[in-house]
This record gives structure tokens, sequence and C-alpha cells, in this order.
């Protein structure tokens, strides 16, 4: 039997966990709603479901482990999809086997209530999941997975209001924690993002109909138009009438995450009105000001390094290029034939281009550093290849501290600004000169002139920070202390 594990690349980045999509008033939903989740893929990869519903099958749901266009392209499935309205769900990877009973926690989550059925799925995370999980367990409730957003469901089948959307805001309102949250009726498709706005949902329209998504770059792929962001605390019900919007929720602005703009997000997505991509080069131009080298080249650790190495290079005037090149056919998991292969580790993934960085002074630029294994690995491939130096030139400040917002991210003792300063780092990685961008100079770059101080903040930068915008309820009880001093 094979074994599914994730490239040791992978386990070094932080990971967003998932990405929602849903459309409703178009033939033919699910093909849309695939093509919408196959934007969203690098939100996440280890799986995707798609629940859709029509007036002769009911609903229908299918719920697949692996990427989409291995699943979600065969006409056979596709086609017991039926319904002008349908909604879908991709999963983060993960490490390790997908047993028979893990097909359980793949969303979209469905239930049956008295005025029919709904169907969720989820972006974010729930921070007092677990309270609530007991106390619904002690009340009778019997859980199928082990998701923090089954609670909604169970939250919903015991409220008393009368419709799917009324019982939604119920749940909610006992909820704490980041949600992006899009839900399914028969003939409704609704959205709902939480008071602080952490995690991204906009509105876009196709046709007559109308879609929900994760990001911008999935309502291209279908050939929608972007109408606008779903707003901190507000909740959109659309249906043949058009699109109704409430407040439910209060909400004390936005604090949406700033990772998003740093790694999460595709660069051809529109965050806040803003380029991910201008972001990210904007990123690059702040760190050249910030931390100046005398260098040669200028090259990303690709992908995701590539606007900000850009940016470094146009202020800097150092030349870029394509040092390291990526293995494009390289997934995010790889079926494991042996050790040897395994330990091959980041070489599967990238490789240096050996005629270009010989001699050569380098200045490397990546998103992050979490463990600095990854970090490593990629300084001794360049040095391998014959470069004189390696500088890092880091597109966002250090990660010290763990997201309880939708993120996979290690335990704080596991990310190496945690345990190390910035000179304990660059000894530690190996390198003649590591900095990373002041949250300063990333607030600048994602268009807050005056810094973060100006902002106050606008964006959530816990994993910078440490100041967590909402207290991570179920964490706490385990154990982890907020304070800096810990």
């Amino acid at each position: 039997m094979h074994r599914w594990i994730s490239t040791p690349f992978d386990d070094d980045k932080l990971r967003e966990e998932c990405g929602v999509f849903g459309v409703v008033g178009v033939q033919d939903a699910a093909n849309f709603v695939a093509l919408g989740l196959h934007a969203l893929q690098h939100r996440g990869q280890e799986a995707g479901g798609i629940i859709t519903f029509s007036p002769e099958k009911g609903f229908q749901s299918a719920h697949r482990f692996g990427l989409v266009r291995d699943n979600f392209t065969r006409a056979s499935l596709m086609e017991t999809l039926p319904g002008t309205i349908g909604l879908g769900h991709v999963r983060y990877s993960t490490a390790g086997s997908k047993g028979a009973t893990a097909i359980r926690d793949v969303q979209p989550f469905f239930g049956e209530f008295a005025m029919g059925g709904a169907a969720i799925a989820h972006n974010g995370n729930i921070t007092n999941a677990d309270a609530i999980r007991r106390e619904l367990i002690e009340r009778g409730s019997i859980f199928q997975s082990s998701s923090d957003s089954e609670c909604v469901i169970h939250l919903m089948a015991r409220s008393i209001q009368k419709t799917i959307a009324e019982r939604l805001k119920d749940a909610l309102r006992r909820v704490e924690g980041a949600f992006s949250i899009v839900a399914m009726t028969r003939t409704k498709l609704i959205g709902v993002r939480d008071a602080l706005g952490v995690r991204p949902l906009v509105l876009g329209r196709l046709g007559e109909g109308h879609v929900l998504s994760s990001e911008t770059c999935a309502l291209d792929i279908i050939g929608a138009e972007f109408v606008r962001e779903i707003e901190p605390g507000e909740m959109v019900v659309i249906d043949a009438a058009g699109v109704t919007s409430s407040r439910p929720f209060d909400s004390s602005g936005s604090r949406f995450c700033i990772f998003e703009q740093v790694y999460f997000s595709r660069p051809d997505s529109i965050l806040g009105g803003r380029s991910v991509y201008e972001t990210r080069r904007q990123i690059g131009v702040e760190l050249a000001r910030e931390a100046p080298v005398e260098a040669d080249l200028v090259c990303p650790v690709p992908d995701s390094g590539t606007p900000a190495a850009i940016g470094y290079s146009q202020e800097s005037g150092i030349p870029y290029a394509m040092g390291i090149v990526r293995n494009q056919y390289m997934g995010r998991t790889f079926i494991e034939p042996s050790e040897q292969i395994r330990n091959m580790g980041v070489r599967l993934k990238l490789n240096v281009n050996r005629a270009l960085v010989k001699g050569k002074r380098i200045v490397l630029v990546d998103d992050s550093v979490v463990r600095g294994t990854t970090s490593q690995k990629i300084k001794e491939m360049i040095l391998e290849a014959g470069a004189r130096e390696v500088h890092f030139r880091i597109a966002s400040p250090p990660t010290a501290w763990p997201c309880f917002y939708g993120v996979d991210t290690p335990e704080r003792s596991k990310l190496l600004a945690a345990q190390m300063n910035e000179e304990e780092m660059r000894e530690y990685i190996g390198v003649e000169s590591l900095k990373f961008i002041s949250l300063d100079g990333l607030y600048r770059a994602a268009g807050e002139a005056g810094g973060r101080n100006a902002a106050c903040p606008q964006f959530c930068d816990a994993c910078f920070s440490g100041e967590y915008p909402v207290a991570p309820s179920d964490m706490i009880a385990r154990g982890f202390q907020l304070d800096a001093a810990e």
C-alpha cells in the first residue's frame, strides 16, 4: 500500500487550512464549483467536497481525497451532482495516512433540519470549539467528525429559529475565533464573516447567478464579475430575488489576516482593493530599503518569494535571476517509494541553477522562516553549486507565535523565532546575513503609509506580534500562555 506524506519543503511552511466556493442560479452548478475549487487548490490539497441540490434528485454530495483535477473532472462523478446551486470546499494538506474514517472530516458538512436540509463550508477556526463540543455531547449530540466546523451544524440543530439563515446566525453568536462560512439550502446561498473579518470572502456575479468565494482568482476562472468583499460581521443571503445583507455581528473594524497578503492568497487575487502581487512586490521594495546588502544577484525561493524578490531587485538595482528552479510537476504530496527518496528532501522540489550562481554573492528572498530547516537546506544547495555568499531576506517579520484562526502552525516551541533572536537564527541557518522585514515595513507595503501604529492595527498579525484579537479559549485552557515573557 502506498503511503502519502508531505514533502519536507512543505512541512516548513505555514499552511492555510481551506478554501470555500459556492454558486447559485447557474446551470450545471457542480462544474462551476469544481473550477472554482481548482483555482483555490493552493488553499488545500488533501481533500475536497461538493454538494448540490436539484428538485429531482434532492441533495447530492461527493467527498474525495486528493486534488480537484484528479476527482472532480470525471464526467461519471459530476453527472451525479445535478442542480443550479452548489457548494464546495478544499482542505489543507497534512502528513500521514488517510484512513477510511478521515473522510468524515472533509467538508462541506450537511444536516437535515425541520425546514429542510442545509450544507456548510467553513474557512477559519473556532477557538472555543472544545468547550462547545463538550457541552453539546453532554446534551446528547453525536459528532461524526473531529472538525470544529461540525459544532455549527449541531448548534443550528438546537436553535428554535424558523429559517436556516436565522439558525446560522444563532449558532455563530455562540462561537469565537475566525470564520468565513458559505452555507447552502435548497434555494439559497448564504455567506458570512466573523466580526473581525480575519479570513477572506468575496461576492461575484455570473450572468443571472451569484458566487461566493474565498478569493477573487476563483471568480476569474469561471468568468464571473467581482462585485465586492463580504464585510466583517456581515451576512448575505442570495436567492432568486437577489442579495440581502444584514449585520448580525457587531464589528469594531477589520483585523484581516496579514499573512494572506504575504503567502496564503494567490498573487492574482485582489484583497482589500489591492493586488496581492503588488503588495508582495512592495514588500520586496521595503526590504531593500530596510536591509540593503552588496550582492551580485537577487533570487527568489520559488514560487512564493518571487514577487518580493522582483521588488527587492528593482529597489536595490541588483539584477534579478532565477537561481533556483522549482519542479512544477512536484505536487504538495507524493507517494514515497523508499527512505532514500525521502532523504532527498528539498531537492525533490527545488534545484539550483548552477551556471547562474557559481562565484556569485546571492540574495535569497523567501516569504517566511518557520522551523528554519528548509532555509538551511536551500543555503547548502546554493553553496554546493559554487555561490560565494548567501544572504537571506525574508518577506515577513519573524514568525514567533502560532496562529489559532485557521492556519496550520507548529507549536511555539518549534518556531525558530520563538527560541532565537535574529543573529542566532543567522548562525543557525549559516548564512552571511539574515534580515526580516519589520512589522512597520510590512504594513507600509500593505498600504498603511504610517506603519502599524497608524493602522491601530488594521490587520491580524498575531503570528508576528503575539497580540491575539480574539483570545484562543481552548488553547488557554490547555495551558497556552499569551504572555510574551512565557
